[in-house]
């Protein structure tokens, strides 16, 4: 008789629903906040890596222009020093930067090159076991020929 009556009292009691509640739904909650971040992190990322191929072809033209030979693994050079660097402040071991040529020209009369950039993003979910995404840019590059008639 006193079990059924203890019984009953523990099933009136609500004391302690909130912790029952946020230990089911706390850790699904937090996951996706987590998830939220780091696609933040990877956008900030993307962007900085287009933002590095942009700037790695404007340098190349430059050079090209000015009359300075270079070759794709000095624009390579650039392309991951410059993105170690102030404003972008990307991880060298966790980039890659490749330049080389085409097989299938687009633009008669210039040298045209592929710059990809690959990136594995840190990952905020490391603690369980789970490793950052990688992300790609490719970007053409034209060095336009300087004997070309000047228009």
């Amino acid at each position: 008789m006193r079990a059924m009556r203890d019984l009953k009292t523990l099933a009136r009691d609500d004391a302690g629903s909130t912790i029952v509640e946020f230990a089911l739904i706390g850790p699904a909650f937090l996951i996706m906040m987590l998830g939220v971040l780091q696609i933040g992190i990877a956008l900030q990322n993307y962007n900085a890596l287009r933002n590095v191929s942009a700037d790695t072809a404007r340098y190349a033209m430059v050079q090209h222009q000015t009359g300075n030979t270079i070759n794709n693994n000095q624009i390579r050079t650039y392309a991951i020093n410059h993105s170690t660097g102030a404003p972008y402040l990307l991880s060298s071991t966790q980039l890659n930067a490749v330049v080389d040529e085409p097989l299938v020209r687009r633009v008669a009369d210039a040298r045209e090159l592929n710059l990809t950039m690959s990136y594995q993003i840190d990952s905020l979910l490391g603690f369980a076991g789970i490793d950052g995404p990688f992300i790609t840019y490719s970007r053409p590059i034209f060095l336009l020929d300087n004997t070309l008639p000047a228009t």
